[in-house]
């Protein structure tokens, strides 16, 4: 049972605005947790703008808080997940009170948005990455428009003269190593290393990416599970209580069941939690 349902039970009432009391605590302390400050990025086309962002280690720190103080409760570690540009902080918490199991989830999800660092390393390194690349291109672009005749005039070159054309190309795609250094010799000849090339875009590209930093976004409202399984930006805190009959969990039963004693632990089991968010 989702607490926040409607229900004619008086117990399962007074829980339920308990209930509600968390939200807003919870609420008030995630709004306040991701709080914007303004910091300075570099677009791709480097211009210097300002972006808007929360620390969600903030966030992250009050879960680790909150169940560290959950005394006798079992814990979920803090986790997040990772879906492209929407990450997902959460924890989860149980604690069982005779035949019925009390467990809560608590949650924020965000946006991610990257940007660089306003270093003029950016710049830099985005100039020497293109002219690679268009290197690169022109060069391939001139072995390809001349790849037959390059081929002919190597292979005739190591004494493959008597063959025709289709008796050459046999020869050389029949044998991996003598191809190899074919190609080695035509990349001399157009003057350049497309495996030095390679390598050293692949470090340009890892020090450009060195230099992104990450701005994080997120809408100070409660969400449900619907809406966080669609990836709204947003917050959740819920809890449920669930009867335990032969070690399966029951969402549906009847609370008029529930002795007193147990009433009053669950009750200070929900007012445990509930001053935790207070601090």
């Amino acid at each position: 049972m989702r607490l926040g349902s409607r229900s004619s039970n008086d117990f399962i009432q007074s829980l339920n605005k308990k209930n509600e009391y968390i939200q807003q605590s919870f609420l008030a302390k995630i709004v306040d947790l991701t709080k914007s400050t303004n910091i300075k990025v570099m677009l791709g086309d480097a211009t210097i703008t300002e972006q808007k962002t929360f620390d969600p280690a903030l966030v992250s720190n009050f879960y680790q808080t909150i169940i560290k103080n959950l005394k006798d409760w079992s814990v979920q570690e803090v986790s997040i997940s990772n879906n492209e540009d929407i990450r997902r902080i959460f924890t989860k918490f149980e604690i069982r009170e005779a035949n019925y199991l009390i467990s809560g989830h608590m949650s924020l999800q965000y946006h991610v948005l990257l940007y660089y660092k306003p270093d003029q390393r950016v710049i830099e390194l985005q100039k020497e990455l293109s002219e690679i690349i268009d290197l690169t291109k022109n060069k391939e672009q001139q072995m390809s428009d001349n790849s037959d005749q390059f081929v002919l005039n190597k292979l005739k070159d190591k004494g493959y003269k008597d063959f025709d054309n289709q008796k050459l190309f046999e020869i050389f795609y029949e044998n991996d190593e003598f191809r190899e250094k074919i190609y080695k010799e035509i990349e001399k000849d157009i003057e350049v290393d497309f495996q030095d090339l390679s390598n050293r875009k692949t470090k340009l590209i890892k020090e450009l990416d060195d230099l992104l930093v990450e701005t994080h976004q997120t809408s100070p409202v409660l969400i449900d599970d619907t809406r966080l399984i669609t990836g709204e930006e947003g917050c959740l805190c819920t809890l449920d209580i669930e009867f335990i009959r032969n070690k399966t969990k029951e969402g549906l039963f009847d609370p008029r069941k529930i002795s007193e004693s147990v009433k009053e632990n669950i009750v200070k089991r929900l007012d445990e939690f509930s001053k935790l968010l207070m601090t």
